[in-house]
């Protein structure tokens, strides 16, 4: 247990002292939640006005849809992006380090994928911030449901990148294939915009994109689903259904935890497989 905290220790604190990094993640949400989210909002509102939209999404407010999705991103962002830390620790010898320690390689994995996960749930709070301008209210219950979830949905995204980082040698490769994966699990995961109406091959994609439940199970916690009224359900994309069933935040939360069980499995595998 102590090898696998002295890891999260480590990956945890050089985080905190990088204020160049802290600073940073809020540039690219505070963009796309600012810009994007008062861009579409207005254009809504501009439909709304000539009668092209119906009456009943007079409640939807973009920029309030966008923040569960802004959440979304970061926390993946940052905890996939997280797993860079162990090809420069190979690159650097600092892993040799590591490995020529009584330290086994499944506890190397653990502490990484959890200080992934504690930095990306730090950096997916810090967005809580934006709260009293976008006009979203939040209760304790709203917030003790939220955490879990946040970490949940991080440790299972650092895992996918540690699976990936094991097989990589350079640092430009990691980001070269880390990039390829995180713009279409995004843009496919309703973070900007809402999924309705998608063609039946997307849709499909849509539907296996662990994100697309990530997501949605942060909007269906933070806008309160049980209390919105069927047609901004319907507008915001959150009656999902595989299969004709419709997902809970219970069957997503299921679903998430059972993918990143399978995920840090192979994680450990890859990196007890590979030549450090």
């Amino acid at each position: 247990m102590e090898q696998i905290l002295y890891i999260w220790y480590r990956d945890v604190v050089k985080f905190v002292r990088d204020r160049t990094r802290l600073a940073s993640s809020f540039v690219m949400p505070f963009m796309f939640l600012i810009l994007f989210g008062n861009g579409m909002g207005g254009a809504i509102k501009s439909l709304m006005a000539s009668g092209r939209v119906p009456a009943g999404l007079a409640g939807f407010d973009f920029v309030k849809f966008m923040f569960p999705g802004i959440i979304g991103m970061t926390v993946f962002n940052t905890a996939i992006f997280s797993a860079l830390s162990i090809v420069q620790d190979r690159e650097f010898g600092f892993m040799k380090e590591i490995m020529v320690s009584p330290v086994p390689r499944v506890h190397i994995v653990l502490g990484k994928t959890l200080g992934g996960a504690t930095v990306a749930l730090l950096q997916g709070l810090l967005m809580f911030l934006f709260v009293p301008f976008i006009g979203i209210k939040l209760n304790p219950g709203i917030v003790l449901r939220v955490i879990p979830a946040i970490f949940l949905v991080a440790f299972t995204i650092s895992s996918i990148g540690i699976l990936v980082a094991s097989r990589l040698k350079t640092a430009q490769g990691f980001q070269m294939i880390i990039q390829l994966l995180v713009f279409p699990m995004l843009f496919l995961s309703g973070a900007y915009f809402p999924l309705n109406g998608m063609p039946g091959w997307m849709n499909i994609i849509v539907k296996l994109n662990p994100l697309t439940y990530a997501v949605d199970l942060f909007k269906k916690i933070i806008l309160e689903y049980d209390k919105m009224p069927e047609v901004l359900r319907q507008a915001m994309g959150l009656n999902l259904q595989v299969g004709g069933h419709l997902v809970t935040a219970a069957n997503e939360a299921g679903f998430i935890a059972l993918f990143g069980a399978v995920m840090i499995v192979l994680a450990m595998w890859s990196f007890s497989t590979v030549e450090q």
